[in-house]
């Protein structure tokens, strides 16, 4: 430190001061730049490689991804090593051939007293290199060991029993500086997922091209008063104008970020390209009005909040129809959006250029009531969208923050974000809840789904598109979007997600929700989202599109029941 009394020259203490950041930065660079390299061959023919990084596949028959890794690892070849062999100790042992004298990367599962996973022995003259250096979904804490091998073939670990991941080779005179990555324990994102693209089963979609940027951002033409950007809301497309109604986390100046979610308004954009878009109007404008009491009382304002607004197109009156939500705020109780309810609303010009209205408010669809489940929560009605099932409707609603009992109500709710299914015989009405909402449906993921749209593919599978949960908020979900599948419109399959940042320049830190899953002929398909880059307070929306692989999707009709 200095005194008040020291002489320097500021010109030359600065310098020393920028030559300390630039060394800073160098020895941080240098010490989490990728390990280079070292080739290999597998000898054994039932063992596959994979490329060492964000979402790799570290075992076959199973569904446990790599979330987590250490910038030095990336990039690196790794081995397949069947799970449930490996577990059972049945694993035909692994021979690799080295063309060089090779460093070979061990991560070990940091659960000792567990027979399930292999710790080295002292002979195994093992040195830890990266404490918590990766995490694997599902599965304990990994510490990455490198072991030396010599040039030739090599049986690697022939005596190891029990579950370990080999994450690369690299160089013997690679310069291996250990250090703690502080990486989380894999038992966190419980149960494991299915990331498309990255497991044994083929892709039903490949991701082949987007926006590396937002096609909505703060300071955009539009964007004007909307302090906290978009979330969730449906793009269909008319002829050639594709047409988007976002939730407008329109916010008030001077009140922090948190309440951007109260005065809410649901915008009209329109775009040619589904990239460069036009807001046209405001279909829907909240009041904002904060509630009076705690409960779901009639003298709250049930409007003070709307979200999640779903064009839908009745083909038997001619016009278009309009589902949305609108929630009770609370100022202090989180979540501060309560007790949704659903309305529906009609366009007031007929045909399917009506799209753009005005439209008038018809009347609530579902609310909270004696049929509601304490799994719908204070949240709950939470989202809300129909479609066509042969002669009949279905509606895909949902709850959040769910109460244990209804003696948890109305304050004391938990974690889980849920749908399930309402039926109907038209778009008007009136809803029931399907099973009487006993339960909500677990198949697609146990404990987060959000805002579910519902469309056809070409073989008639109904696939579902959603939010597949934050990796943030102290929250450890797939952040990413994701899909089921339905043969019957009734029964849906395990979540895919998409991990579109593969093929898209990731801007985002938590991905939030997909708008539209449109069909733009060869069957290739667009997908406009909204996500959340955490530095920023405005959420922007972007785009990218997929592939459909017909020869899987046929084999999926196949293997649904």
């Amino acid at each position: 430190m200095f005194s008040k009394n020291t002489k320097y020259n500021f010109k030359s203490y600065t310098a020393f001061l920028m030559l300390c950041l630039v060394f800073f930065q160098f020895s941080v660079t240098a010490q989490n730049t990728s390990w280079k390299s070292a080739s290999f061959v597998v000898v054994n023919s039932n063992y596959k490689t994979f490329k060492t990084t964000q979402y790799a596949h570290v075992f076959s028959n199973s569904k446990n991804n790599i979330v987590r890794l250490a910038p030095e690892l990336e990039g690196l070849q790794g081995i397949e090593l069947s799970l449930d062999q490996y577990k059972k100790g049945t694993n035909a042992a692994l021979k690799l051939k080295f063309k060089e004298d090779v460093q070979l990367l061990v991560g070990v599962f940091q659960e000792k007293d567990n027979k399930d996973y292999f710790q080295f022995s002292a002979a195994d003259k093992a040195k830890l290199v990266l404490e918590n250096g990766v995490t694997v979904t599902g599965l304990p804490a990994v510490n990455v060991y490198a072991i030396s091998y010599s040039k030739g073939t090599q049986t690697i670990l022939p005596n190891a029993k029990g579950l370990f991941v080999v994450l690369g080779a690299v160089k013997s005179s690679q310069n291996l500086v250990a250090r703690n990555a502080e990486f989380p324990d894999g038992k966190l994102w419980n149960p494991t997922f299915i990331v498309e693209g990255f497991s044994d089963e083929k892709p039903l979609f490949e991701i082949i091209d987007g926006e590396n940027k937002p096609v909505i951002d703060e300071g955009m033409t539009g964007t004007e008063g909307i302090q906290g950007g978009f979330e969730g809301g449906r793009v269909v497309k008319v002829g050639d104008t594709y047409h988007m109604f976002p939730t407008e986390r329109a916010g008030e100046v001077g009140v922090e970020m948190y309440y951007d979610r109260v005065k809410t308004k649901i915008g009209h954009w329109t775009s040619k390209d589904a990239i460069h878009w036009k807001r046209e109007s405001t279909i829907l404008q909240a009041s904002g009005t904060y509630a009076i009491t705690e409960d779901d009382n009639p003298m709250n304002d049930r409007r003070a909040a709307i979200w999640s607004y779903m064009p839908v197109f009745n083909k038997k009156a001619n016009r278009w129809y309009g589902y949305y939500l609108a929630y009770t705020v609370h100022k202090e109780i989180q979540p501060n959006h309560s007790f949704g309810r659903i309305w529906r609303c009609e366009s007031t010009v007929e045909g399917i250029d009506g799209i753009a209205g005005p439209y008038k408010d018809i009347g609530i669809i579902m609310e909270p009531g004696l049929d509601s489940q304490p799994w719908e929560g204070r949240q709950g009605v939470a989202s809300f969208f129909p479609y066509q099932v042969g002669e009949k409707y279905f509606g895909f609603y949902s709850g959040a923050y769910p109460f244990e009992s209804w003696a948890d109500y109305p304050k004391k709710s938990g974690k889980g974000w849920f749908v399930a299914l309402a039926e109907s015989n038209s778009l008007e009405g009136p809803w029931t809840r399907l099973n009487k909402g006993l339960e909500p449906i677990k198949s697609i993921h146990p404990v987060f789904v959000e805002n579910p749209i519902v469309s056809q593919l070409p073989n008639g599978l109904y696939i579902a598109i959603f939010d597949g949960g934050p990796d943030g908020w102290g929250h450890h979900l797939p952040n990413m979007m994701g899909y089921s599948l339905s043969k019957d419109g009734v029964n849906w399959s395990e979540a895919h997600y998409w991990p579109i940042e593969t093929k898209v320049a990731k801007w985002w830190d938590i991905m939030r929700t997909p708008l539209c899953l449109i069909p733009e002929g060869n069957d290739v398909y667009t997908i406009v989202y909204n996500a959340i880059d955490l530095k920023r307070r405005f959420h922007p929306t972007g785009m990218v599109k997929v592939k459909l692989n017909r020869d899987v999707m046929d084999a999926r009709l196949k293997e649904l029941k």
